[in-house]
């Protein structure tokens, strides 16, 4: 029987990237290893400090909620192999949604890849074609640099987009510019975080 350590669930509205608006039921799975200073969910870092749930108590939670898309999320959920949970996901007709830097390599087939790569702990080669959408943290100015580098390894055709760093609201003029002078990007807010949501 497979079980993943597990921080929370909750149903809520994706609050970034291309889904923004979005009902969606989140799983958020323990363990990282790729250490972001301005990290907000850093109790997820430890993988052995959280219960464990089995794949049938997930999917059954996010049945009950009804989603848009069912969110697995971290910590770093690459560092567990997916595949139980995205395939059980499928079979009860829910679409799956993943949010990675990529760190590691991707197990199992998510509907969605919503690649955020770090400077940290770069991604794994492999991860770059399967990127749905391209998500860049932007927590100083040299992280456009990184977010340049990193859209080169991206499709072409994926939405990209540069997101100012919550606390850092002395860069976001910086971000906001940066996006209208180079079109490709897009810009994406927490607004999750504005609107007082998990």
């Amino acid at each position: 029987m497979t079980t993943y350590p597990i921080v929370e669930t909750f149903f809520s509205l994706q609050g970034e990237g291309y889904w923004t608006g979005s009902s969606a039921f989140f799983i958020r799975l323990a363990g990282c290893d790729v250490g972001c200073p301005w990290c907000d969910t850093k109790l997820s870092w430890p993988r052995d400090r959280h219960p464990s749930q089995t794949v049938a108590e997930l999917v059954a939670q996010a049945q009950a909620a009804q989603p848009a898309f069912v969110v697995i999320t971290g910590g770093e959920p690459t560092l567990h192999d997916l595949r139980p949970l995205l395939v059980a996901l499928k079979a009860a007709g829910l679409r799956s949604h993943l949010e990675t830097s990529g760190a590691h390599p991707l197990q199992g087939d998510p509907d969605w890849v919503s690649l955020s790569p770090k400077p940290f702990r770069a991604p794994v080669p492999d991860v770059y074609h399967r990127a749905a959408e391209l998500k860049v943290v932007i927590a100083n100015p040299e992280d456009l640099v990184w977010a340049e580098a990193q859209a080169q390894r991206v499709p072409a055709s994926i939405p990209k987009f540069l997101q100012p760093e919550w606390s850092r609201q002395d860069l976001w003029e910086t971000v906001f510019q940066y996006v209208q002078a180079h079109p490709s990007w897009r810009l994406s807010l927490q607004t999750h975080k504005w609107l007082g949501l998990r």
